[in-house]
């Protein structure tokens, strides 16, 4: 069940995607929102602030907050309007502290929404890696073209018998629950050929039948190398209104890496798609 949502505010309302899309799943699951908007003054944590007049810098924070303020006041209206349950707060630190505390608040939730970046100066890339490995919980990742609320007409999951596929598979029972048309994707290369992985998809799909969810084991060959690429082609040309998956990498010293199929599906992806690690 689906009733707690942590959602990533965006603070530029023409490019803001995630809001209504989150508001949408809300409304199907009946969950409740917990709105997150970041003051963050300096986006590049990696760099110390520079050497500034106090006064600039205080322009540039009372800025920042202005527009976290704005985002809150434009969720909430759009809650109220909606019946949402709800609540908000404004996170103030810096870098990578304010993904930090959005891993920690959803912790204490179901699932988490945050927008795909479209820009290379915004913080979400940092936000998805840190709660994807860091939260313990599934983060649906919405694109910057989204257009549409939640639709189910057709869910892809990704399946190579890993324990991150089965992660996820697991994580978006809900979803699949209410889907129209569940395909079992495996993209079939020398690692799923494997026999140690499992992958031959036949075991997934009979346990998504227990749970009452008739499948379609659909099974594509591409080099390993072309993994990203095959997984959108599939989900475009069957119009696909999620991807379900595993998120690849590691983390190692508070450094989070992605694997290239994951950063790629991320920088190209046109649906959402749910990841879990």
């Amino acid at each position: 069940m689906i009733k707690d949502l942590t959602l990533k505010l965006e603070t530029d309302a023409a490019r803001d995607r995630s809001l209504n899309y989150a508001i949408s799943v809300a409304e199907v699951f009946g969950a409740h929102v917990t709105a997150m908007a970041s003051s963050d003054p300096i986006t590049f944590a990696q760099y110390p602030i520079p050497a500034m007049p106090e006064t600039v810098i205080a322009n540039i924070r009372a800025e920042k907050e202005r527009e976290a303020r704005a985002a809150i006041a434009r969720f909430e209206e759009a809650a109220k309007g909606r019946g949402i349950s709800y609540d908000h707060e404004i996170v103030t630190h810096r870098l990578p502290q304010s993904a930090e505390a959005f891993a920690v608040k959803a912790r204490r939730a179901d699932l988490s929404i945050v927008q795909q970046m479209e820009n290379t100066d915004e913080d979400n890339e940092i936000v998805i890696e840190t709660v994807l490995f860091d939260s313990g919980r599934p983060v649906l990742i919405v694109p910057y073209i989204q257009k549409e609320g939640l639709k189910l007409d057709h869910v892809v999951c990704c399946w190579d018998g890993s324990a991150t596929a089965a992660r996820a598979v697991n994580d978006a029972l809900p979803f699949l629950t209410r889907a129209k048309n569940v395909d079992i994707l495996i993209i079939s290369n020398e690692k799923t050929e494997d026999p140690r992985h499992q992958a031959s998809g036949e075991g997934i799909v009979k346990h998504l039948a227990r749970h009452g969810i008739a499948t379609q084991l659909k099974v594509q060959q591409a080099p390993d190398s072309s993994v990203a690429s095959a997984i959108l082609s599939y989900a475009a040309d069957q119009g696909s209104d999620l991807i379900v998956m595993g998120g690849y990498g590691h983390s190692r010293l508070r450094e989070f890496i992605l694997g290239g199929a994951t950063r790629s599906i991320l920088a190209s992806m046109t649906v959402p798609v749910l990841m879990s690690h």
